[in-house]
């Protein structure tokens, strides 16, 4: 079983990815947050193989999350998600590893 989190400042996008992942028999979602500060909360707890991280978040956006949660031990795989085509902040989230964007 592949554990996700979801990160997204919107609750209605974060219930229709969880419908999605939930609909595949090989995944669960392990948990979900609404901004990157409360999702390094979250992943410490759940320990998710997979984050699937919004861009654009107040607080904390996903990239400074992402950039703190790469430097930990045993990191889970991250997807960044953005609404933007040929967003130059996912580009940049690859080169600082992320594993990929949608």
């Amino acid at each position: 079983m592949i554990r996700v989190v979801l990160v997204d400042d919107q609750a209605l996008f974060r219930a229709g990815i969880r419908m999605l992942v939930d609909s595949q028999p090989d995944l669960e979602v392990a948990g979900e947050a609404g901004d990157g500060q409360e999702a390094l909360a979250v992943i410490s707890e759940a320990k998710p193989d997979v984050v699937l991280m919004d861009i654009r978040m107040p607080v904390m956006d996903g990239l400074t999350a992402t950039a703190e949660l790469l430097t930990r031990p045993n990191p889970p795989r991250v997807v960044m998600l953005t609404t933007f085509d040929l967003d130059e902040a996912a580009a940049r989230a690859i080169r600082q590893g992320a594993s990929g964007f949608c």
